[in-house]
């Protein structure tokens, strides 16, 4: 363990190579499930920020010049340095956000998946060749890089959300400010070296971690030769960064908060469906966007599903993620952990029923125990709030309509999920919900091929997919004469 951190960069990476903030500010990075200190990082300024805004400014022609073949294999060669520092990804990653090694190693898996997904979606870029309708020009339409981005990733899956931005726009030939969360920062800067490994040039991808997020990107935001920003977080940050992009009328990709519902249906094989729950709500710890949030079942079903759940719940060993056995680590800070306390007293003085669990666990560490809730009224903030947390709240309906209702009865719409043993049903049920993914009889479905975001309040734009590299591309179209 000591030999991975001693390996780590803790400095800021601009133009090339790593410095100490120019006021020789660090922070310190804590593991959640100890609280021991692993690291102190540098931690950027407003004059850091203007220099690695200078310095992708400076890369941004020659980078977006290069065939895309180059820009291809470079992210192929980081796919293969990914596969092969794996095991000291996923350390990092458990050590520094608190998630089960087993979970880490899945996200070293699935972070990579999107470094070869853009290595080859680098060169299928598309354009075309016409005539006008009316037979007077001819017309040539082309993609060509946005330009300098701000990338500004979250604290719970360190790694793949820096790839997902991170790879599409070197596959389309763009330059990089990547701001990564004060949580967990070392995973990100193992992940830049990497690149810089695998041959990116000086300037094409700046990683700026800082104590302060707005020290940092609100420089960066001002400066007229950025191009774009993405950002993954909350909705009111994402509010506040959208604001601020106005002013340059900056384009934007904005995966925000979540309240994913999940319903199970009367004729649902409750065995996939409780599997599927397990999934959604304590992936991560769930401590992710996608998370299940609010459980819908119908009411012929709802005492044996939350039976067979409660029983699932139980099995759960809570503690350190290194630790053998471990399926749910600690959340990632104390805030985190006060949180989830005062959603659950809150289900609890409206009168839901707590079937498992709904305490925190004494230190060392941010523990919280899997809780399950039932009979939760649609009042209760954990239904309309976004739980980031191991709390399934779970309440009953009667009929399709309702569930239809319930389930979109919030701001946000970014995940879903529907248990039916009928797959009719389940997709005309799909169409009637306002969410930009949804599964059906399943609980995870994030994946480097598909195109990942939500609607209204849940954000702007896709990530992944086919979709995820047009996201970091201008569409320019010349006419000429016939």
């Amino acid at each position: 363990m000591s030999e991975v951190l001693a390996s780590v960069p803790t400095g800021l990476l601009i133009d090339g190579a790593w410095r100490d903030a120019s006021d020789g500010g660090t922070f310190a990075v804590e593991n959640p499930a100890t609280e021991e200190v692993l690291a102190h990082v540098a931690s950027g300024t407003a004059d850091d920020a203007r220099a690695a805004m200078d310095a992708a400014a400076t890369a941004q022609e020659s980078w977006g010049a290069t065939p895309a073949r180059e820009r291809a294999e470079i992210l192929r060669r980081a796919f293969g340095l990914v596969q092969e520092r794996r095991e000291e990804l996923a350390l990092l990653m458990t050590l520094e956000m608190g998630k089960p090694l087993a979970e880490a190693r899945g996200e070293v898996t699935y972070g990579g998946e999107f470094l070869r997904w853009f290595a080859e979606e680098a060169v299928r870029d598309t354009g075309r060749y016409a005539h006008t309708p009316e037979g007077t020009l001819r017309m040539l339409v082309q993609q060509r890089p946005v330009g300098p981005c701000l990338l500004i990733t979250p604290w719970n899956f360190p790694l793949a959300m820096a790839t997902r931005k991170v790879a599409p726009a070197v596959a389309a030939g763009c330059t990089m400010v990547l701001k990564p969360a004060r949580l967990t920062p070392l995973t990100s800067l193992h992940f830049a070296q990497l690149m810089l490994d695998a041959g990116l040039p000086a300037g094409v991808l700046n990683v700026l971690p800082s104590a302060s997020a707005s020290s940092v990107s609100g420089p960066i935001m001002a400066d007229p030769r950025l191009r774009k920003v993405s950002f993954t977080g909350s909705t009111p940050v994402g509010q506040g960064l959208l604001r601020d992009a106005t002013q340059n009328v900056l384009r934007t990709s904005m995966e925000l908060g979540g309240n994913a519902p999940l319903v199970v249906f009367e004729d649902a094989d409750l065995d996939v469906a409780v599997d599927g729950a397990m999934a959604a709500k304590l992936r991560n710890g769930g401590e992710a966007c996608t998370a299940a949030n609010r459980f819908y079942v119908h009411e012929s079903v709802a005492d044996e599903f939350v039976a067979r759940l409660a029983e699932r719940m139980r099995g759960v060993v809570v503690g350190n993620g290194l630790d053998d056995g471990v399926t749910l680590g600690p959340l990632v800070e104390p805030k985190a952990v006060d949180s989830v306390e005062a959603l659950v007293a809150d289900a609890v003085e409206r009168g839901a029923e707590v079937v498992v669990g709904g305490s925190r666990v004494d230190g060392p560490g941010h523990f919280f125990q899997p809780t399950l809730l039932r009979d939760v009224p649609a009042d209760a903030r954990c239904m309309r709030e976004e739980i980031f947390g191991p709390v399934a709240p779970v309440a009953t309906f009667r009929t399709e309509d309702e569930a239809a209702e319930l389930a979109n009865s919030t701001e946000y719409g970014l995940a879903s999920y529907v248990f039916t043993a009928d797959v009719r049903r389940g997709l005309a049920f799909a169409e009637r919900l306002e969410f930009g993914l949804l599964g059906l009889n399943v609980g995870v479905i994030s994946n480097a091929a598909a195109p990942f975001g939500g609607m209204k309040q849940s954000g702007t734009g896709r990530e992944g997919g086919f979709e995820g590299i047009a996201e970091y591309q201008e569409t320019q179209y010349v006419g000429m004469p016939l």
